[in-house]
């Protein structure tokens, strides 16, 4: 399981249509309006690193409102919950 953290800037008073429309993909666990220099945060939970790329370039890129993206990819998850276990079920 590969995870990224994409920070997104949305054209003004588009978070919310935009957060809306992200937590509607299947690959998006989590999505968060937030204040700072970024107005939208997913975390996309992919099997492969191309994923993530098709997913940011291809499919977000459609979302109306997004204006800039910032894509982080997480190297290790340090959690008091098992994440890869709860979100691997159903991957085999």
């Amino acid at each position: 399981m590969v995870t990224a953290i994409v920070l997104i800037q949305t054209h003004h008073g588009h978070a919310s249509a935009v957060a809306e429309a992200l937590a509607g993909f299947p690959e998006i666990s989590e999505v968060y309006s937030v204040g700072g220099s970024y107005d939208v945060i997913a975390i996309v939970r992919v099997k492969r690193n191309e994923d993530i790329a098709t997913m940011v370039t291809e499919r977000m890129v459609k979302v109306d409102g997004i204006a800039r993206t910032e894509t982080l990819i997480a190297f290790k998850t340090y959690s008091r919950h098992d994440l890869e276990s709860v979100f691997s079920i159903g991957l085999d």
